[in-house]
Parts: C-alpha cells; sequence; structure tokens
C-alpha cells in the first residue's frame, strides 16, 4: 500500500506502476484527467450534520422511517441525492490530514488504536503518524538491503505495519513527535524516500565501503533532516514515557490480539497466506476468508464495539471523496450513457452483483489493487434502508461528510484487499473456522 493520497481519480498510476503517493493536487488533477465523463456539475460543499448517537446505540424503527420520509425542514426527501442516517457510531478521535503523504495506512491504523484506547476505557491519545512511518522505513530499509534492492521502496505500507512497529518501537503522541515546530507535508517525504533511497541503493553497489558499515547513521540524519529526531524520552500529560513505556503504559494494547483479514478465491480459505502485494514488504501472512466473510466480520465487530480498519482500492471513478461516497453502479463504466455516468452519484442505485469470481479477477489484473487504507467507525443507511459503513478517511474535514466515506457493502466485497481487528470482533463461527481458540480479555 499505497498509491493514493487523497480524492476521486483514476488508475493512471496503475497502468504506469508508479509507486508512492501524489499530493491532493496532483489528485484532483486525475479525475480530470480520467473522469471528465463522470463529473458531475460543480456544487456548492455543504458539510451533512449528522445526529449525534451513543455507542453502539440503534434507532428505533418508527423513528428511522419518519426520517428516511422527510428531511430536516420537513419535506419529502429529494431522490437525486443520498441521505443517510447513523445506525451505529462508534467513538473515535478527530479526523485528521495526512497532508498529500503516502501514509495513508499509519493514519488509519493509528486512528483504531487511538479508538481501541476508547473502548478499553483508557483516555485517548492522537497518536503520532510520522514516528510509525520512520520506525517503518528503518526497518524496511533493513529488508531492502538483505533483498540486494529487488523490492518496493517508498513510505506505502500495509495496516499491519502500525502494529509491528508498535511492539518493536511502541508509540508517542504527535503532541510530542513531530509536535507543532515540524510541518510534515508529502513533498517532505517523497524528498526524504528519495534520499533515503539514493543512500540505499549506494550501499548496495559498493557493500565494502565506509559508507556501508556506516548507512544506518547516515540514514537516521536524513531523516533528522527532513522530519527532526523521535525523542528517546518525553514528559507527556504529567508523566515521563519512553515509547516503549508510553505503548505499555498509555495506550495498553496488545499487537497479539489483532488479526489482519484479507480473501483471495485462488488461495485455502480459512489458512495463512502470503499477502502478495508490493508494499508488504515485510512479508506477513494475513487469514484468507471467503469474500462474504468480510463484510458479515465488519457488520459482527462494529455491533459488539469493535471498530475496523480497511485498506483496497479507490482508483475507481465511482469512489468519489468529494462526494463521500464508494458504490458500485450496476452497469460498467463502458456500458453507461452519458446522463447514466453523470448520474452515478445522484441518489442511490441499484447496484452490480459481485461474485467472488469478479474480484478475484479485478485483484488478478490489478483493478482491484491497495492504494488507500481508512478507519471504519460506524454504520449508516440510506433513504432506501442501504446499509453503509461509514468510514473516517484522513483528507482533513474535506467532502460533503466533512472527511468521512459512506461504503457500500457491495464497494467493500469488490474493492478490499485486507481488514484488520481486534480477535474479540470475530464471529464465533470464524474463530472456529481459523482455528484461534479463545481470545485474551478484549
Amino acid at each position: 500500500m499505497t498509491k493514493h493520497s487523497g480524492g476521486n481519480y483514476g488508475s493512471t498510476m496503475k497502468k504506469h506502476n508508479i509507486k508512492g503517493r501524489a499530493t491532493v493536487v496532483n489528485m484532483w488533477a486525475r479525475v480530470v484527467l480520467k473522469s471528465v465523463r463522470v463529473l458531475i456539475p460543480a456544487i456548492a460543499l455543504s458539510l451533512v450534520g449528522l445526529p449525534s448517537i451513543a455507542q453502539n446505540a440503534y434507532y428505533d424503527r418508527d423513528e428511522l422511517m419518519e426520517r428516511f420520509a422527510k428531511n430536516d425542514h420537513g419535506h419529502p426527501v429529494d431522490q437525486t441525492r443520498f441521505y443517510f442516517n447513523d445506525l451505529v457510531k462508534l467513538e473515535h478521535t478527530s479526523v485528521k490530514h495526512q497532508e498529500g503523504t503516502g501514509s495513508c495506512w499509519s493514519y488509519a491504523t493509528n486512528s483504531f488504536l487511538e479508538t481501541e484506547m476508547m473502548r478499553r476505557g483508557k483516555k485517548p491519545y492522537d497518536l503520532s503518524n510520522v514516528y510509525s512511518l520512520r520506525c517503518a522505513l528503518k526497518e524496511r530499509a533493513e529488508s531492502y538491503l538483505r533483498m540486494h534492492g529487488a523490492m518496493a521502496w517508498g513510505e506505502g505500507g500495509e495496516i499491519h505495519d502500525v502494529l509491528n512497529m508498535y511492539a518493536l518501537y511502541g508509540a508517542m503522541p504527535d503532541y510530542v513527535y513531530p509536535g507543532t515546530e515540524i510541518h510534515v507535508t508529502g513533498e517532505k517525504i517523497a524528498e526524504m524516500t528519495d534520499a533515503l533511497h539514493h543512500l540505499l541503493d549506494r550501499v548496495l553497489e559498493d557493500p565494502h565501503s565506509t559508507l556501508a558499515h556506516d548507512w544506518r547513521a547516515a540514514f537516521e540524519a536524513i531523516m533528522a533532516s527532513f522530519i527532526g529526531n523521535a525523542p528517546d524520552k518525553f514528559n507527556f500529560d504529567g508523566h515521563n514515557y519512553t515509547p516503549d513505556g508510553f505503548a505499555k503504559r498509555a495506550v495498553c494494547i496488545h499487537p497479539e490480539d489483532y488479526i489482519e483479514l484479507a480473501s483471495f478465491n485462488n488461495k485455502p480459505t480459512y489458512k495463512k497466506i502470503m499477502l502478495e502485494v508490493p508494499d508488504n514488504w515485510s512479508f506477513n501472512r494475513v487469514y484468507n476468508v471467503k469474500m462474504d466473510d468480510l463484510t458479515d466480520i465488519i457488520d459482527h465487530a462494529l455491533s459488539k464495539g469493535f471498530s475496523v480498519v480497511w485498506e483496497g482500492d479507490i482508483s475507481e471513478p465511482y469512489f468519489s471523496g468529494y462526494e463521500g461516497l464508494a458504490i458500485v453502479p450496476e452497469k460498467s463504466m463502458d456500458e453507461m450513457t452519458e446522463r447514466e455516468r453523470d448520474d452515478i452519484f445522484r441518489g442511490p442505485h441499484f447496484e452490480r452483483y459481485i461474485s467472488p469470481e469478479l474480484r478475484q479477477r479485478a485483484l488478478n489484473n490489478s483493478e482491484t489493487t491497495d492504494d488507500h487504507a481508512m478507519h471504519i467507525v460506524g454504520l449508516a443507511e440510506d433513504q432506501n434502508h442501504k446499509k453503509y459503513y461509514k468510514i473516517k478517511n484522513s483528507w482533513a474535514n474535506c467532502g460533503r461528510y466533512g472527511g468521512y466515506i459512506y461504503m457500500s457493502k457491495t464497494y467493500v466485497k469488490y474493492k478490499t484487499t485486507t481488514i484488520l481487528l481486534h480477535k474479540g470482533g470475530l464471529t464465533t463461527e470464524v474463530r472456529n473456522k481459523l482455528n484461534l481458540g479463545t481470545s485474551r480479555e478484549f
């Protein structure tokens, strides 16, 4: 993961096999280049105020029907747009901005850990996404040299990287590092990873040089010049911590309690498989489940108060950060008339039937890749009673829903690469099929 930094844009990067992330500005340029036929007329951006409901609370059915029938002004619902009511809304921290960096995997999974702190009754802190990135780059560099450069290099990663780095290096709050004095941007991170890449390639060119013996110090110096030094000790909220101590005493999660799942139709089911994507630099293995298990597991987890990290493809014209929607039209884009393409986001429509074979075909031909990661924090229903997952994005408070995406279950089945959650959020049936046994205290 991941190629994309934000927004609704096309698969041009897939066709040219470009790694890394584009800036938000470049992202909007891709919208125009790929999706000009399907862009809706520009309209004023409006943020929809969603009613606040308690964690895991459900609306009364009669209240839901009344809300679906009328909008806030008491008029019939306009079927040319979407209206959502949150059915399950889990506690979570505020929407952040990844600033055009390619570290959505860090933002999504750290947001997930913050929600895990809240679920367990802990005081939540905004965890440092940059610290996770910094640690991952150090470990990735070791792998890059061991593999003689025969692996992908860059700031992209997978959602399990945050937990892996948490186990190795601990964690720290964003207030401490990078803090308020260091402004991290996509351009800065891209320049840093390019410089680090050049250093590593020089080491490979002459493995007996002085640089080759001292490359780690040079690596740290390059990172420090762009994103500063991460402290070995710090004082926060009246307590002294090391990164490891902060992880154990303040965050208090156990990485072994979490599980990553994928669905590949060409691999053994309910077994661990290699996640075969370029950014899986740590060569992590994930559990393989059936396609329908993905949404069943997410549904069960949300009903029990567990949020989920989602990773998947967003390069389709029917994903829109501006509209805050991810759906799968019943017809392919090539089969649509110009009017139908214009109407993709103008109210609910029937969606395509997704079979495991269709899903696997998209994975095989790279129509589905690990573009982006986000944090599933709730369940919602549109005016036609269709269910969607409410997903916290990391592109600031932009779009129709203030930084959130409503993603249909059909889209999840079609375009998911992996999900990550606490084992306590799994159904008993899936736990038994995976031979996980009994989980520790949730």
